[in-house]
């Protein structure tokens, strides 16, 4: 998300928007990159370098990223989310404020557990009801970035009780 940019939104007066995502920029340091750099600009996983992912984005989302824009505009080069001298938001700045965030909406007992402790665990908190609501899993996994390989070896553990579900589900398959 360092490297988000407008270009890469489609953001609808109403409705469902997109992402079009075309790569990942990963904060490596700049003693491991190639080019000095602190981060290495990279194609998305699994895809040819310059494909695309198209991730869909809800409609409160797509307000608030519009709202983002009306209030803080743009860096030159696009970018939503910049730092405070304009540059590109590094890991450490963005897991203080992250920390900062936690602490100011979960309870202290919340604080002290992992729950959200790293931005990443917002991928669960998305993946884990889409599964639950009956998403194809396919769909699921093309959203999250993941293989269904990986979609299932971290996520099949929250479907755990649900065969009544399973049981309806084939009943009215078989009965059709």
């Amino acid at each position: 998300m360092a490297d988000l940019k407008k270009s890469d939104l489609v953001l609808p007066e109403e409705g469902w928007g997109e992402m079009v995502l075309a790569g990942s920029h990963p904060e490596d340091g700049c003693g491991r990159t190639d080019d000095g750099k602190p981060y290495e600009e990279r194609g998305p996983k699994r895809r040819a370098r310059r494909a695309t992912r198209s991730v869909p984005i809800p409609p409160v989302l797509v307000q608030m990223f519009r709202d983002h824009i009306a209030a803080q505009g743009v860096a030159p080069d696009g970018r939503l989310f910049r730092a405070v001298r304009g540059g590109r938001v590094r890991s450490n700045e963005y897991t203080e404020i992250w920390q900062k965030a936690r602490s100011k909406v979960l309870s202290e007992e919340e604080v002290t557990i992992p729950l959200a402790d790293v931005p990443y665990s917002l991928r669960h908190v998305c993946v884990s009801p889409w599964i639950k609501a009956g998403v194809d899993p396919v769909e699921v996994a093309r959203r999250a970035g993941h293989g269904i390989v990986v979609l299932w070896r971290f996520y099949a553990k929250i479907l755990r009780g649900r065969q009544h579900k399973a049981n309806e589900l084939i009943d009215v398959a078989m009965n059709n």
